[in-house]
């Protein structure tokens, strides 16, 4: 059984990242591939472009996003599948670009793939 976490991209690798996986549309500004050490980028299931504008990491549209988001994963079933496939055996870590840790694409997603959506 795998575990999910979630961390800044911008965070140094560890080895207790176990897979690291790229849940953002956009590669981060000013990290080189190499300086990543990402096993996926599953830029397919990000939110979509006009979803991540409207919600801006604005707190009080969170619950609102969660669900938008959570209908745009339904809808897309073969790239939730590309990531589970991607999914590594113990930790899998769910990175993103975000400022806001709590508030985040990658942590719906984690919720999302653990059933709790």
């Amino acid at each position: 059984m795998s575990r999910l976490r979630v961390k800044r991209i911008y965070e140094a690798p560890a080895k207790s990242d176990g897979t690291r996986l790229l849940v953002d549309r956009l590669w981060p500004r000013g990290l080189t591939k190499e300086a990543a050490e990402i096993d996926y980028w599953a830029k397919d299931i990000a939110p979509s472009n006009q979803l991540r504008q409207w919600y801006a990491h604005d707190p009080a549209r969170w619950d609102q996003f969660r669900d938008r988001y959570f209908a745009e994963l339904a809808q897309n079933q073969a790239g939730v599948a590309a990531l589970r496939a991607h999914l590594g055996r113990g930790v899998n870590t769910l990175l993103y670009q975000s400022k806001e840790e709590e508030i985040n694409n990658a942590v719906a997603l984690k919720e999302y793939l653990e059933g709790r959506a």
